[in-house]
């Protein structure tokens, strides 16, 4: 316990200490999370009014972004899959990084929920009335729960290892990553199913929906890992070679094609049958009834997304560079297409014609910057605290009783 306790009190530490870029990215963050609480705390005054959310449309912003980061929490299954199924041994040094991503943004989708309650109390009713299993709200907030708590203890568990320098037992971990690799596509499954099952909103009622769900996750996620492995490469001295980055290229661009090839098919079914249940898709893409807010957005992550597409299958994707604009296109492309372009079409037009249009307030704009920012000082800190423990620089040292840091330190001072 004592050298557990040691371990934990050296991530704290390390964690406040850095250069002045380090510093200044981690204020930035900091002061963005403090107002999007405040924001949040003027929302739980004055209620959901705040929001640009009506009794038409009832989801906005924060369930468009809860959408996105289910998505990209599921990636670290991409890491996994290669190092544990296929031993691809390029991956093997990196995957931590993304099961640490999976923990930070469930964390942020567990907050996007519950400001999207209005009412942090609400939850108390969720768990009075759990309706288990015939609610798939509640196979949700299993799946999400079940999912942090796996990759918590998988990250600390190894890291814990490394800091001790020994050898992690299998018996311990790799059952977990198993069970991981099927948690993180349930997760995903059973968000989109929350959708699917909801028979008065046709925009939503397609079987595609679920894999249209997995692939757009499995193209976000390792191109988000990509930019983040590369940062990492950049600014500290742990090894991330560049047949890692080509393999998640590899991924991202197969995940990509899928995607573009399951939008397509949407699409034509869509407005090839022209049914009586169009007008959604057809306010999202050409508008209705003069009303056309979403329309430059859907058009716009359209053209990102085939744009990343051409450029990760052309050879040019294999420098950095062009890879690089691939990841950002195909990050900004898919939270537009599977955010709002999701989430708030279904609602307009109503079940009764009515067509209300959703614009986001400044207050809900503050809270997700504010939860984005949360997500990213919780992801910075995860990184920074692991690298110097896999890099073996801060090690517990067993014949004195300090790490490897303090040693060098002391070490200093004396001579």
């Amino acid at each position: 316990m004592k050298r557990y306790l040691t371990f934990l009190w050296q991530c704290a530490r390390i964690s406040f200490v850095g250069d002045w870029r380090y510093y200044t990215w981690m204020t930035v963050l900091t002061v963005l999370s403090l107002v999007g609480l405040h924001a949040w705390c003027t929302q739980l005054v004055n209620g959901l009014v705040t929001t640009g959310m009506t009794d038409q449309v009832s989801w906005g912003v924060y369930i468009a972004n809860f959408t996105y980061l289910v998505g990209l929490a599921a990636a670290a299954a991409m890491l996994v899959i290669p190092v544990y199924i296929y031993r691809n041994m390029h991956l093997h040094h990196v995957v931590i990084f993304g099961e640490l991503l999976a923990v930070a943004v469930i964390v942020m989708c567990l907050l996007f929920v519950t400001v999207d309650l209005g009412r942090p109390d609400r939850f108390a009713h969720l768990l009075q009335r759990f309706n288990f299993p015939v609610s798939m709200l509640t196979w949700d907030v299993i799946a999400l729960n079940g999912y942090l708590i796996l990759n918590l203890h998988i990250c600390g568990y190894l890291l814990y290892c490394a800091y001790c320098e020994r050898e992690p037992a299998k018996v311990f971990y790799v059952p977990f990553v198993f069970v991981a690799i099927v948690w993180a596509v349930s997760i995903h499954t059973v968000t989109a199913f929350l959708y699917v099952g909801l028979g008065g909103r046709p925009f939503w009622n397609s079987a595609i929906i679920a894999p249209r769900f997995l692939a757009s996750a499995f193209a976000a996620g390792p191109a988000f890992i990509i930019l983040t492995l590369q940062i990492v490469r950049h600014y500290t001295r742990y090894q991330v070679g560049d047949d890692a980055l080509l393999t998640l290229r590899r991924i991202v661009q197969v995940a990509t094609i899928i995607n573009i090839f399951l939008l397509g098919c949407e699409l034509f079914t869509e407005f090839y049958s022209d049914s009586a249940h169009i007008a959604s898709s057809r306010y999202l893409f050409f508008g209705l009834h003069g009303r056309h807010a979403l329309v430059p957005w859907i058009w716009t992550a359209v053209a990102f997304n085939v744009l990343a597409t051409i450029l990760l299958v052309l050879p040019a994707s294999r420098g950095l560079k062009v890879l690089n604009v691939a990841c950002v296109l195909t990050i900004v492309g898919i939270w537009i297409e599977k955010g709002m372009g999701l989430i708030v079409p279904a609602f307009v037009p109503t079940p009764l014609g009515e067509v209300v249009e959703y614009v986001p307030t400044v207050h809900e704009v503050q809270i997700c910057l504010g939860i984005w920012a949360f997500g990213l000082l919780l992801y910075t800190l995860f990184v920074r605290m692991s690298v110097p423990v896999l890099s073996g620089e801060l090690t517990y040292r067993k014949d004195h009783g300090v790490s490897h840091e303090d040693h060098r330190r002391a070490t200093a001072e004396t001579v």
